[in-house]
């Protein structure tokens, strides 16, 4: 009965999916089987041959065969791997080439063979490059082939470098890459423009022959193509669908990437549902949208018709059902955000007391609090709360160098017109012109550009707070260690980032904390910030009394924004109010027109912002709820 219950859950995916709770635990089963199968084959005798991925995806994995090898035993001398691509051109000792990624996350780890190492040559001459991947494929076939593949996926679906339209018999060659792959990749050339057009990948045809196929994907980013790669139709579109053809691929999830697939996002349509509060929410907004009607208006046949059946019997009558979600919905609408005093808070999302607030309002970034609740902030301070934002990192790494020059030359003149000596200035000028004229994609900026980095999103900042209402003595830059490496890679959390925080936050003793919760965001940052607060409100709690008082709101940035039935807070905006956020996030001059870092989304980061929050309220509006101009929207974690 178990087996016929999973069936009939898992009846929309075409091939086998394992989800784990997260990615590390994920990421440990995986590098189990690698390390059983290197065993099996020892014992007899044989040699392992593993294809192998480069990227985010597989990081823990060979951190966790490197433990192995270290604390277990678990040799490589009888490996033998095959990676699947590389880009081209790319010299082997580029910080971006895959030969650097496999040596710095596996092989300079472990007791591999060198010779036993297999990646395709980015430094070849084109005329060279057909008969080197015809030679690829035959050191894989003369070995019998590829014991086990482990695979990642791109956004557009692709496996290796095969890009959309790649052919299912495809073999190792020459491909172009999509756009939105080049995007995502930006970030560790230094810009998109450094990124290559071209790379050399193993072919569909060749993964498909792999005795063995593990497809990882971790976080909700990835959730949209997961659920096209695993419940969609066979298509060129999405190279990773072919892989349903294979019996012997599996994809191993996180909860995050698995949260599209029908069984987690719309379990009503394939099982019988425990109906608690927050499925039944969901379940009666999905339905509102499927039919595009308000709440109010679902009828016991949209519910009967639309797979809800169970829950119009269970918890029925509908109008009961509707009347209550609907209530649910209407109560996360407020415009206090630090609570209304005087008024009855039992259906408002916020306490009324104590009636001026200490709010502590954190931004990853020197800009995050302007894009991501600049209305909210502005309205906190408006009603008289005790308003704090802190700064956690710098944000140097994304400011253009011809901003550094630009500024430098400012100061030179300045220091000019009111006589004082330029000579230390125009020294250390004429060194930033120098490096930055020879300086290489990615490559780490001197000290004296990172300051200057960080001192023109200092004042952006300072400029926005102020904006918003805050005295200086209420605008705090916490500059987290953990981010002020140089390098878009940034180190490892560390206790001095949990000090700092928790030092902040003893001295101000906030009664509201707002955090980022944008965890999707590409470059992880906000993720590594959450983890830092969390953490340091953690410690605090078992020593102080406020702490017990204090409630964590997040937020989201300019990238998703949370769906209405998560949504707890809910501060609508005034046409006046979007202007005046409008103005708050232009004060961040250099993030504006072309910032460093876009990603994949071509639009302003304003602009973002104000579709966002408009659509938020759109979606209130057709659910049935009051029109408002534009809404931010936050959810509380309990921690």
């Amino acid at each position: 009965m178990a087996r016929l219950n999973l069936l009939e859950e898992t009846r929309y995916e075409k091939l086998p999916v394992t989800v784990y709770p997260d990615q590390l635990t994920a990421s440990v089963k995986v590098a189990q089987r690698i390390a059983a199968l290197i065993r099996s084959k020892k014992e007899k005798g044989e040699k392992a041959v593993l294809g192998l991925a480069t990227g985010v995806t597989p990081l823990q994995v060979y951190a966790e065969l490197v433990r192995m090898h270290k604390e277990e035993g678990l040799s490589f001398s009888n490996v033998i791997t095959f990676n699947l691509d590389e880009y081209y051109p790319m010299k082997p000792k580029a910080a971006q080439s895959y030969v650097s990624f496999m040596n710095e996350n596996l092989f300079n780890h472990v007791d591999i063979n060198k010779n036993n190492i297999h990646i395709p040559d980015g430094n070849l001459k084109k005329e060279f490059i057909q008969s080197f991947c015809y030679d690829y494929e035959q050191k894989i076939n003369s070995l019998g082939g590829l014991d086990l593949q482990i695979l990642g996926i791109g956004r557009t679906g692709h496996i290796g470098f095969n890009e959309p339209g790649s052919a299912p018999n495809s073999g190792t060659r020459l491909v172009t890459l999509d756009d939105l792959t080049r995007s995502d990749a930006s970030r560790d050339f230094g810009g998109k423009a450094n990124v290559p057009t071209k790379a050399i990948t193993m072919g569909i045809g060749t993964i498909f022959k792999a005795r063995e196929i593990i497809l990882m994907a971790w976080s909700q980013k990835k959730a949209p193509i997961i659920k096209k790669a695993v419940e969609g139709e066979i298509s060129g579109d999405v190279p990773a669908t072919f892989l349903q053809l294979s019996d012997n691929v599996e994809f191993v999830l996180d909860a995050g990437a698995a949260s599209s697939l029908t069984r987690f996002d719309t379990p009503w349509l394939v099982k019988d549902c425990a109906w608690d509060n927050t499925l039944k929410k969901k379940a009666v907004i999905w339905l509102a949208r499927t039919v595009n009607k308000p709440v109010l208006k679902l009828t016991e046949d949209d519910y009967n018709n639309h797979g809800m059946a169970q829950l119009a019997v269970e918890l029925g009558p509908v109008y009961n059902i509707n009347i209550d979600i609907f209530n649910q919905i209407q109560h996360t609408i407020t415009g206090w955000p630090g609570g209304k005093p005087n008024a009855d808070d039992s259906d408002r999302p916020e306490r009324a007391y104590p009636a001026q607030k200490r709010s502590v309002i954190f931004s990853p970034h020197p800009d995050d609090d302007v894009i991501s609740m600049g209305g909210t902030f502005i309205r906190l301070v408006d009603q008289g709360h005790d308003v704090h934002v802190a700064y956690q990192t710098s944000g140097n790494t994304a400011v253009w160098d011809d901003d550094v020059l630009r500024y430098m030359e400012f100061a030179i003149d300045f220091n000019h017109s009111i006589g004082e000596s330029n000579a230390r200035l125009k020294a250390i000028y004429e060194d930033m012109r120098k490096f930055i004229a020879s300086k290489q994609p990615n490559q780490v900026d001197t000290p004296e550009v990172r300051d200057v980095k960080g001192f023109i999103r200092k004042s952006e900042a300072i400029s926005g707070a102020r904006y918003a209402g805050l005295e200086d003595n209420h605008i705090h830059f916490m500059a987290l260690p953990f981010y002020e490496s140089g390098k878009t890679q940034k180190n490892t959390v560390g206790e001095a980032d949990i000090k700092l925080t928790m030092d902040l936050l003893k001295k101000i003793k906030p009664h509201q904390v707002f955090a980022a919760g944008d965890f999707a965001d590409p470059h992880g940052t906000h993720l590594v910030c959450f983890n830092i607060i969390l953490a340091a409100l953690k410690r605090l709690k078992e020593t102080e009394d406020w702490v017990k008082d204090c409630w964590l709101w997040l937020y989201r940035g300019a990238w998703f924004e949370f769906d209405v039935h998560e949504i707890e807070m809910a501060v609508p905006l005034s046409p006046q109010e979007v202007e005046r956020k409008r103005n708050a996030i232009f004060k961040h001059q250099s993030q504006k027109d072309r910032p460093v870092f876009p990603g994949e989304d071509a639009r302003e980061f304003w602009v973002r912002a104000e579709d966002r929050n408009r659509d938020t309220a759109c979606q209130y509006d057709k659910l049935g709820l009051a029109e408002y101009e534009a809404m931010e929207a936050f959810v509380r974690y309990k921690y």
